[in-house]
């Protein structure tokens, strides 16, 4: 994901909420494979609306169920992998509290029913580190090995008249 991007999505995740303790969203990804490794990138960031909270005082933030269905629709719409994100407002490497593993083992394989090709996870971010887990199929989880943040977007456009390849910095946010 572009340094950008992340920026937005913690953003986002560190805005109070009226009732739940803490925000949740989605990161749509494309994914992309090699001999040995399969490659994520993220594609976009769909923040859960405020409507489709649970008010849940015993987890810091529960999503109903249109939540979980507009993400699902996203999916099934156009071919993305989606990954459940959340922060923990802290520096240093974070983890998947119980309640988190728990929840993830009772929705994420859902979007296998809709998008059974692609990789579907989840990710928790701190202020500096973050840690995922990857379904490969309904059955099968992997941890996310590594994390790359890239700077500045830069776009290679071959379509410029009498430039053979003309490269230009993309200010514009993803979301």
């Amino acid at each position: 994901m572009t340094e950008r991007f992340l920026w937005g999505v913690r953003g986002d995740l560190s805005r109070p909420h009226p009732f739940a303790a803490e925000r949740v969203g989605f990161i749509s990804i494309r994914a992309a494979s090699t001999p040995r490794y399969l490659v994520l990138l993220a594609d976009g960031y769909h923040p859960v609306a405020d409507g489709d909270y649970v008010d849940d005082p015993s987890v810091g933030a529960m999503m109903g169920h249109d939540a979980i269905r507009k993400a699902l629709d996203l999916a099934l719409l156009q071919p993305l992998g989606m990954f459940h994100v959340h922060l923990h407002e802290h520096v240093g490497h974070p983890s998947f509290s119980p309640v988190d593993l728990a929840g993830q083992a009772d929705f994420v394989p859902d979007f296998f029913k809709v998008r059974p090709r692609l990789p579907h996870g989840a990710i928790v971010l701190s202020h500096d580190h973050a840690v995922a887990r990857a379904w490969l199929t309904p059955g099968t989880v992997v941890g996310v090995s590594e994390f790359n943040v890239m700077g500045q977007r830069v776009r290679i456009d071959l379509t410029a008249p009498g430039a053979a390849w003309r490269l230009s910095h993309d200010e514009s946010p993803r979301f």
